[in-house]
């Protein structure tokens, strides 16, 4: 049951953060599910790790700051990309 007194309006800055903290929990549940490979993600989401990868080095752009494939995907895999690959791809 949803609590009466709850804000309903959500500020720019909240925003930002819950957008955030999804990005998180999604990184986090992908870097969990390494049995989930990323051509599996692309059959049927359309997007992958390297897609977000991407787009996190892209959204850095935006901002000015300098932010390699490999960092990107480091940050996204939780490893190297060579690592992810030979631990986890089929």
């Amino acid at each position: 049951m949803s609590d009466p007194q709850a804000k309903t309006t959500i500020d720019a800055q909240t925003e930002i953060e819950l957008e955030a903290a999804a990005f998180r929990s999604l990184v986090a549940h992908l870097r969990g599910r390494t049995d989930v490979q990323n051509i599996d993600l692309m059959n049927l989401s359309g997007f992958c790790r390297n897609c977000l990868a991407r787009w996190y080095a892209e959204a850095a752009a935006e901002r000015g700051i300098e932010l390699s494939k490999d960092a990107s995907r480091e940050r996204v895999y939780g490893m190297t990309y060579a690592e992810w690959k030979a631990n986890h791809q089929k």
